[in-house]
């Protein structure tokens, strides 16, 4: 069976951008790739990264995986990707998050679905909210619409002008 997931990647180490498409391309190799947003460019969120601002995509993907099946999965594309976990927040090449699975709610030690932060990121509303604006999060029985409204993230989010 088919699970609609919808991931958040993003960084703000290296080529950006270059990491954001061999991220989309791993994933693809994993699950099949259906939509993906914009690329946005974010302030550093959480105060603790300093190389600068982030790049951010929401991707939509299809997989037959469980949801630790694909975090095991999301954590081999971080590392091959150069991402090292030096600090909580911090600087790094690529972060993959879960941010929905299905209409799954999973509370693990190791995973939390929906993403626990998701409704407080409008890095992440932002995207989210172009190519799905009226998905429902499964707790707060919200929008991506009315949660990008009630967001009080006051982080610069712009759609990226790519250097030609």
């Amino acid at each position: 069976m088919q699970t609609e997931v919808v991931l958040g990647i993003g960084g703000n180490k290296g080529d950006r951008a270059a990491f954001l498409q061999k991220a989309m391309e791993a994933l693809s190799q994993q699950a099949m790739l259906v939509g993906h947003s914009q690329i946005y460019e974010t302030e550093v969120w959480g105060g603790v990264a300093t190389a600068g601002n982030f790049l951010n995509q929401v991707l939509l993907l299809h997989t037959q995986m469980d949801p630790m099946e694909l975090l095991e999965v999301i954590q081999g594309i971080e590392v091959q990707l150069g991402r090292t976990r030096e600090q909580h927040w911090g600087d790094r090449t690529i972060d993959i998050d879960i941010l929905y699975f299905g209409d799954q709610v999973w509370d693990s030690p190791s995973l939390t679905i929906p993403h626990p932060y998701l409704a407080q990121r409008s890095f992440v509303l932002q995207p989210l909210a172009e190519i799905l604006p009226k998905k429902i999060h499964p707790i707060l029985g919200k929008t991506t619409l009315e949660l990008l409204a009630e967001c009080t993230d006051q982080g610069q989010v712009s759609v990226w002008k790519q250097a030609n």
